[in-house]
């Protein structure tokens, strides 16, 4: 007989919210539930209350960065409301909108902590350390040093350098995240847009050729090798001795000629350069 009560409650209520009405007789549902605990009454009452784990988690997405889904956010959400559901009490006189919103926010914030490789520790630290760096900022007028800013928050230079090392490590981001938008259906993301250090800069290719090339022109075969060694190659005089079979102090006395020699050059290069550039 009561799961027969159970199914007819279920089923005029479903029809209700099947079409995003809230239920006509909802304190009648709270009441057969905490009796049953059956789980469609537990789903009904979920579904008449899922805008406010919607709202919730919109209003914590917006402070957070774009790569952090708000699906992700209500799906936890979801849980802290079927957690409320489950703990409240009907005999205390609180209504449930009231009493649901901090579990429901506790449960987005909980799954946001465990997403966060970062403890939360380190993380206070850094806000501390940038809400100090912007009020003196502001008391200044400029950016304040190291020392300014471990006087402000009243600790040895040791403890502020572990500090600003922490802090470094709390803005990294992800790569994937929206750079910014175009006017096709594909969006620039960080990677597109990252440098690629390590990759070779054709433009810095040719100004070393033509820098090698200017620098070397009108010296013998020996000169050139010399100065190509040292300064491209970064060789040691005595290497370069070694490898041109002479002696050190001739290498070094050859490169101290080469290079009074490229100044005269040079001088008269730049005299040439600004008169045409006056022309």
């Amino acid at each position: 007989m009561a799961k027969t009560a159970v199914s007819a409650t279920a089923s005029k209520a479903a029809t209700k919210t099947a079409n995003g009405k809230e239920v006509k007789d909802l304190k009648q549902v709270w009441i057969d539930y905490k009796k049953s605990k059956a789980e469609p009454l537990r789903n009904m009452l979920m579904e008449n209350y899922l805008h406010l784990v919607r709202y919730n988690a919109e209003r914590i997405h917006v402070k957070l960065p774009d790569e952090v889904e708000l699906d992700d956010l209500m799906s936890a959400g979801i849980f802290g409301l079927m957690d409320a559901i489950n703990a409240f009490d009907l005999d205390r006189g609180v209504k449930f909108e009231t009493y649901c919103a901090p579990r429901i926010r506790g449960a987005i914030l909980d799954e946001l902590r465990s997403m966060d490789w970062v403890p939360r520790l380190v993380r206070s630290r850094s806000h501390k350390l940038d809400g100090a760096s912007k009020q003196l900022e502001v008391e200044l007028g400029r950016a304040p040093t190291h020392e300014e800013l471990a006087r402000r928050l009243k600790v040895p230079m040791s403890e502020f350098e572990k500090m600003a090392k922490d802090a470094a490590a709390v803005g990294l981001i992800s790569l994937s995240r929206k750079w910014f938008e175009t006017d096709s259906n594909k969006d620039v993301r960080e990677i597109d847009v990252l440098e690629d250090k390590r990759g070779a800069d054709p433009v810095r290719d040719l100004q070393r050729k033509d820098l090698k090339e200017l620098i070397t022109k009108g010296l013998s075969r020996a000169e050139r090798l010399i100065i190509i060694l040292y300064y491209f190659e970064e060789m040691t005089m005595k290497e370069i001795g070694a490898t041109l079979d002479l002696s050190e102090s001739r290498v070094s006395q050859m490169h101290s000629s080469i290079l009074a020699r490229l100044k005269a050059q040079m001088a008269d290069r730049k005299k040439e350069l600004q008169q045409a550039t006056a022309v």
